[in-house]
Parts: structure tokens; C-alpha cells; sequence
């Protein structure tokens, strides 16, 4: 029976943990500030930790359990990450260097249900979800990362974007918020994390009564029904009758922005027609609403091709022009396997043809 990881306890249930096992309840305090402050990567290593508590820990959890298989990087620093867990399946994290810091993007499931025919993530179906110490670990073995690059830089800002639908994860995604706000331990703001969700609306309804400063985006992709379930086919359980009600809630609930990411795939849902619709469909909610542009990465057996820049162009003045506030995400790492989900594939296509070839 494989151990859990350390990583998936928020600190109440370390604490709790710890007390029901005979411990000291300022055992928690210690033991906490060696895994995120710091950050020890053996329990053996908390020398101020009693040998009964460091032994108990041993017994029952394990600091690694991810392992990296590949590290791919880009001349814009961009590090992409893809680890092995221990079951034998791999999970994608980057990270991303920007103007306000470090960035990381985290998977929250290996592979995808949520079926968008644009997306290299769904290409392999969910196999399972992530636990909340998987997830938090991603941060930790990219914290490990800097800090053995020894120049003092650490992980500022998170973005819940990577392989998998968070909303579909939701109890170890908000265990992980929790874990890596948590004041004691990495501290990373509230306001620094982004959640994505594809348009889970019952879950975006309880997401906005947890009474937290996390952000929320939303992938839209499609003004329109018709387009929507076309190239997203959660939109046949969630359509925009019962979505944009679930964001409404949120934005009266939390009174905080909301992004909503809109991918531009040429001749699909790039025209000045989409956009005049996407501008009638945020009418209302302009004064808490961002629309994010993003070029397509092109995908191997996928329909799609990247938008034409005098159509991004269009799009985006389009929106300007009717209020809507707008950005076209800068591109980062171009130079490695840019789009989520395509380093994953490539190495899981590698082992098919690795135990082929041994078999034969």
C-alpha cells in the first residue's frame, strides 16, 4: 500500500493528526515550517523534531512521490515539467516568468473528461483524479527547483490551468488553495491564485459561497450555443442558459472579476460576428469582466490552425470598441511543447512504442 503524501494535509489536519497520534499540538507548528519554509525534502532532515514524531511521520506519509521525467526549457525561461507519478502516470507543470513574478500552472487530474476538441489535455481521458498533496507538490518540486538555483526566487503566483477540470477535482483543488495560501507555510495570496474552470455551473455557484479571494476564469471559447457544444461538449450539460446565471451569482456574491479566456481558432470562432456576440453576452457584467485572447498552439490531429493576426487584431478592437476590456495573452515558452497536454502525450506515445518494441 503506497504512503500519501505529507503535502495533502492542510494544517488543522496535520495539527489534528498529530494530537489523536499522541503528539504535541506545537508538533504541527514545526513540522509545517520545515516542509514550506524550510523545505526539507526528508523527514529526517527536521532536526529539531523528536525521533518518536519523525518516526510516526515516516510510517504513515512520504515527501516524494512525484518524480521528474522530463524538464524542458525556453528561451524566455519558461521551465516545462513533466513528472511521473507513482503509479506510472505523468502529469504537466510549468513555470513562467513574468514582470510580477514567477508563475506556476498546475494539473489537477491525469487526462480530461470535459471532451474540448481543441485541447491536446483531453486527448487521453481522465484516468483519475489528483490528491491535494499531488497538487501541492507540483508547487514544491518547482520551489525545490529555484531554490537549488540558490538565487533567492521563489513561486509568487499560481494559475489552476493545467492537465484536467479543477471543478471536477473540487475537494482536493480547494484543500490545495488552502494548503498553499496557507499563512504559515508558502503564503502564497489569495489574490496571486487563478482557478479555471470549463463551466462546471453548480460548482461555480459553491465555489463563490467558499468566501475566498482566489480568482476565477472562466473558459468561454464561443459566444454562442451552437459553436460552444461544437468544440466543447460540457456545454450539452451546462449551456449558457444555466452558465452565465452560476457567473452572475458569483459576480453579486464575491463582487470580484472574473476573466474569461477565449481561445481564437482560425476561421471557427474568430470573427467579427463572434465577437459582437461575445459583447451582447457580457453586456451586463462588463464592469467585473476581462476577456482574455489567446492564440491557439496548433495540435497534431486536431482540425484547428491559430487565428490570422488581422483577425485577432479585429477581434480584439471589437471588443474594445464596446467596452469590453480586453488582452491578448503573451505567448510563453513557444520554443518547447507549447500547448498543455503535448509533452504528456509525446512521452506516453514513447512508452507504447518502448513496450512494443520489447514485446516483439
Amino acid at each position: 500500500m503506497r504512503k500519501e503524501s505529507i503535502y495533502g494535509l492542510t494544517y488543522d489536519r496535520l495539527k489534528d493528526w498529530l494530537v489523536e497520534n499522541g503528539q504535541k499540538r506545537f508538533r504541527a507548528d514545526q513540522v509545517w515550517d520545515w516542509l514550506y519554509c524550510k523545505r526539507v525534502k526528508s523527514f529526517s532532515d527536521m532536526k529539531n523534531v523528536n525521533k518518536d514524531t519523525i518516526h510516526l511521520l515516516e510510517d504513515h506519509y512520504v515527501i516524494q512521490t512525484l518524480d521528474e521525467a522530463v524538464k524542458q526549457e525556453s528561451k524566455d525561461g519558461t521551465i516545462k515539467f513533466l513528472f511521473e507519478l507513482q503509479d506510472g502516470n505523468y502529469i504537466e507543470t510549468v513555470l513562467m516568468r513574468f514582470d510580477y513574478g514567477l508563475s506556476v500552472c498546475v494539473t489537477t487530474q491525469v487526462g480530461c473528461n470535459i471532451g474540448c476538441s481543441f485541447c491536446a489535455s483531453g486527448i487521453l481521458r481522465k484516468n483519475r483524479d489528483l490528491s491535494s498533496g499531488e497538487i501541492v507538490e507540483q508547487i514544491m518540486n518547482v520551489q525545490h527547483h529555484l531554490d537549488d538555483q540558490g538565487k533567492n526566487e521563489r513561486v509568487s503566483h499560481i494559475v489552476v490551468m493545467g492537465i484536467g477540470e479543477p471543478f471536477d477535482n473540487y475537494d482536493n483543488t480547494l484543500d490545495f488553495l488552502r494548503i498553499v495560501n496557507d499563512q504559515k507555510g508558502l503564503s502564497i495570496g489569495a489574490r496571486h491564485i487563478t482557478v479555471s474552470t470549463s463551466g462546471l455551473a453548480d460548482k461555480i455557484y459553491q465555489f463563490a459561497d467558499e468566501n475566498l479571494q482566489v480568482n476565477l476564469a472562466l473558459s468561454i471559447h464561443a459566444p454562442n450555443n451552437e459553436l460552444r457544444t461544437r468544440i466543447m461538449k460540457i456545454n450539452k450539460a451546462y449551456p449558457l442558459e444555466k452558465l452565465m446565471p452560476a457567473i452572475d451569482y458569483y459576480l453579486e456574491k464575491t463582487n470580484r472579476r472574473i476573466t474569461f479566456e477565449y481561445i481564437l481558432l482560425d476561421d471557427v470562432n474568430d470573427h467579427v460576428e463572434e465577437a459582437k456576440q461575445l459583447v451582447e453576452l457580457l453586456k451586463d457584467k462588463r464592469h467585473l469582466s476581462y476577456v482574455n485572447l489567446i492564440p491557439y498552439n496548433p495540435v497534431a490531429d486536431h482540425p484547428y490552425e491559430r487565428s490570422r493576426k488581422q483577425n485577432i487584431l479585429k477581434f480584439y478592437e471589437t471588443l474594445l470598441e464596446n467596452g469590453i476590456n480586453c488582452g491578448v495573452r503573451v505567448e510563453q515558452g513557444s520554443d518547447i511543447d507549447a500547448a498543455c497536454g503535448q509533452l504528456r502525450s509525446k512521452q506516453i506515445e514513447k512508452a507504447k512504442k518502448k513496450k512494443k518494441a520489447s514485446v516483439s
